[in-house]
């Protein structure tokens, strides 16, 4: 089969295609055809060594397809069935080998590119706004990279709940989507300093959570943008790995709270994988959560995604097709 291979950490040139074979399908595993495969920071994190594994690897952490073959201790998947996962590497092929136990029915409502582009960052979004911190009606919070796959998606939930959404963009055509996601105030980071628009726009207060998955270049700003007793959740780094800091800032600022969280954790149980998938598919097929699949590559394309979601040159989803 084709696959996409890295056989060493660097820039999207270390993205090749390959072909590999894959064994058959373990007791636990389910043999997946891949139809479209999801294009995510963490795959970046991966590809340029950030997060270290084990060399060669096929990357890619999310993605949608049909089962082909299912191992003999999997009872709840059988060939033809359209499924969909995150959180499990190897997704930028024709095929993988999933764990059954990560794998989502999905629905009839639902076509492949939309459960592709909806796992890994939908139930991300949905994991941040009603676990990580859960927003309360009427809680202010401010969102960075707003227009990006996960803030679009953040932001509708982030209303839906009730909360008076900030959220940060680089460009007018990005303010424009955020507002149309629902964003009650857009800030551009590249004319305005977020930090003062937060204070000034909060009367000096604050907001109760930030959302940071910009990391380096926001995370002290985004400290001081929390009111007494806030949140501080930073989920990425697309600028760079935050320094160390002392935690006693913590309490200069106002005993605020600080956590850096992960998808897996979120999904860590079976009940807990599929009841967030469950409401994210369940909100796309009503329509109440819009997606936004900006574009769309070939899987030998695989670099020229990578350059485009790190060149900040993209808004919403972007999807290999196989």
């Amino acid at each position: 089969m084709r696959a996409i291979r890295i056989s060493s950490y660097g820039g999207p040139e270390v993205l090749r295609p390959d072909s590999v074979e894959l064994p058959q399908p373990g007791a636990a595993e389910v043999r997946v055809r891949i139809t479209v495969a999801g294009v995510n920071f963490i795959d970046v994190y991966q590809r340029t060594g950030r997060y270290k594994g084990a060399l060669p690897f096929t990357p890619g952490m999310e993605g949608a397809g049909v089962v082909e073959e299912a191992g003999a201790e999997v009872l709840d998947f059988a060939p033809g069935d359209r499924v969909a996962w995150a959180s499990v590497q190897g997704s930028y092929a024709e095929e993988a080998l999933i764990p059954g136990s990560r794998l989502v029915r999905v629905p009839d409502e639902i076509d492949d590119r939309q459960a592709a582009a909806a796992m890994l960052q939908g139930m991300t979004a949905h994991y941040l706004a009603h676990s990580t911190y859960p927003i309360r009606r009427g809680d202010c919070v401010l969102i960075h990279a707003a227009a990006g796959g996960v803030g679009l998606l953040l932001v509708q939930m982030a209303k839906r709940l009730g909360g008076r959404v900030f959220g940060t963009v680089s460009t007018e055509e990005k303010a424009e989507l955020a507002r149309e996601a629902g964003a009650d105030e857009v800030i551009l980071y590249t004319r305005d300093n977020f930090r003062e628009e937060v204070l000034r726009l909060t009367d000096g207060e604050g907001v109760q959570a930030v959302y940071d998955s910009v990391g380096k270049v926001t995370f002290h700003d985004s400290l001081d943008s929390l009111r007494r007793l806030g949140t501080m959740v930073l989920f990425g780094a697309s600028s760079g790995a935050v320094d160390p800091i002392d935690p006693m800032i913590l309490n200069q600022k106002g005993s605020l709270y600080l956590t850096r969280p992960a998808l897996h954790h979120y999904i860590h149980d079976r009940a807990e994988l599929l009841d967030r998938a469950a409401d994210v598919f369940g909100w796309i097929a009503d329509g109440s959560l819009k997606l936004r699949i900006e574009r769309t590559y070939a899987l030998e394309d695989a670099a020229d995604a990578h350059r485009d979601l790190e060149g900040r040159r993209t808004t919403g989803k972007l999807l290999l097709i196989t």
